[in-house]
């Protein structure tokens, strides 16, 4: 797989050297085929959010958040198109120009209860009163005033006490998905479901299911648990629950492998967290992640790039290409991605795609050896989109920019599995 894959990125240089560039490139994105499975990692500079097209034309939005990234002040990174939209708005709008369902969205998923994946009270385009408690427009509230979620994944559903209670704060992640579910269910239609680990049946195809057996989805992680592919479940957090008021809400994130033919892409929300063990050594949950779910051809780097992503799981995953939602300065740190990029974890080339990696880190990480492997298409922040193609045996990834709702194609890579 990393040979055939090797060749065709060496093949791809040595055009691109030569001047020559995709044929799409400069040109509005082409869209979506039948048979196409699809992730498009949305930038916004503010948030995470991944929509996905089955090869069937089944969709589903995972994660849509909305916080106060700009904030940050000088850890914060160019927000675009710009801030005068908020951010599930700004999603909302490239789902309707992607989407070959229009405005309907099979399915929706929370992967943990952050505000930059989900919204939250205190940062919104507008306080509403709904069924006689506030409502705010933010993440997928707001994104829901434009799109219509069929069903929706979630970890907490519908008791909100798995593995322990979740607090509910007025201004926080939880009462703001908890209000969105309760109107939505009541008034909009919205089916949700818990999230079952190592259920390899409950996202799947709803449209024409049969004609791409290839396709699977297994649900990897959610809830401190995550599934083996013998069927066992492992409960990370054993012994660590009792008389504790919160846990680590990314180790608690939502996982899923999708499989199509040889392909295989692995996505984990944040999940991260790490402790110190009795003899002194050091646990990270995404090393047994790691050992549950094997080789991805593709995988989006847990957490945004910060404080995550151990040796373990690199060297389980043995990606060819790493994707990385991005908001801050501090995501992709150089220890994550010198740990991406360790060839002594496993042989090969890999390229890294992040959503921006913007100036100020350039400049400082200038001289690191692991900065040839970061597509240089992030330079200026864009939207990324890889596209399998029917059957799983070729992928690409495609740049769009993301400064305006043109959908030009700044740059491709063309893969074989």
């Amino acid at each position: 797989m990393a040979a055939a894959g090797l060749a065709c990125l060496d093949e791809w240089q040595r055009l691109y050297a030569m001047g020559a560039k995709d044929i799409t490139v400069g040109k509005p994105w082409r869209g979506w085929k039948k048979g196409q499975f699809q992730v498009h990692f949305i930038y916004t500079g503010v948030s995470e959010s991944m929509f996905m097209i089955f090869p069937d034309g089944t969709t589903m939005l995972v994660d849509c958040g909305d916080h106060n990234a700009i904030g940050r002040g000088k850890l914060a990174v160019p927000v675009l198109p710009g801030p005068h939209r908020h951010a599930g708005e700004w999603i909302a709008r490239y789902v309707q120009r992607v989407n070959p369902n229009g405005n309907d969205v099979d399915y929706m998923m929370l992967s943990h209860y952050h505000s930059d994946h989900g919204g939250c009270t205190d940062f919104n385009a507008g306080m509403l009163e709904r069924d006689g408690r506030p409502y705010a427009l933010s993440g997928f509230s707001q994104a829901a005033e434009y799109l219509h979620f069929g069903k929706a994944y979630d970890r907490g559903w519908p008791d909100y006490d798995d593995p322990i209670p979740l607090i509910e704060k007025s201004a926080d992640c939880v009462s703001h998905m908890k209000s969105f579910f309760s109107y939505m269910t009541a008034h909009r239609g919205l089916e949700v479901e818990k999230f079952q680990v190592g259920a390899v049946d409950q996202i799947r195809m709803i449209r024409q299911a049969s004609r791409y057996p290839g396709f699977s989805i297994r649900n990897i992680c959610g809830n401190g648990r995550i599934a083996y592919q013998d069927g066992t479940i492992r409960d990370l957090y054993e012994g660590r629950k009792e008389g504790v008021q919160t846990l680590n809400e990314n180790g608690m994130s939502l996982g899923m492998m999708f499989t199509y033919g040889k392909f295989r892409f692995f996505t984990a929300g944040d999940f991260s967290d790490k402790w110190k063990l009795a003899d002194g050594s050091t646990f990270w949950t995404e090393d047994a992640l790691g050992e549950a779910c094997g080789e991805a051809t593709v995988a989006k780097i847990n957490h945004h790039g910060h404080k995550s992503m151990p040796k373990g799981i690199v060297k389980a995953l043995k990606s060819r290409v790493y994707v990385s939602c991005v908001w801050d300065q501090l995501h992709n740190l150089p220890e994550v991605m010198e740990r991406v990029c360790d060839r002594s974890l496993y042989p090969g080339e890999r390229i890294v795609c992040p959503g921006i990696m913007p100036k100020e880190r350039r400049d400082t990480d200038s001289i690191s050896t692991w900065m040839k492997d970061v597509s240089d298409s992030s330079f200026e922040g864009g939207h990324v989109v890889l596209n399998v193609e029917k059957g799983g045996e070729e992928y690409s990834i495609t740049y769009l920019t993301a400064e305006d709702e043109s959908m030009t194609v700044r740059s491709v890579m063309k893969f074989k599995v």
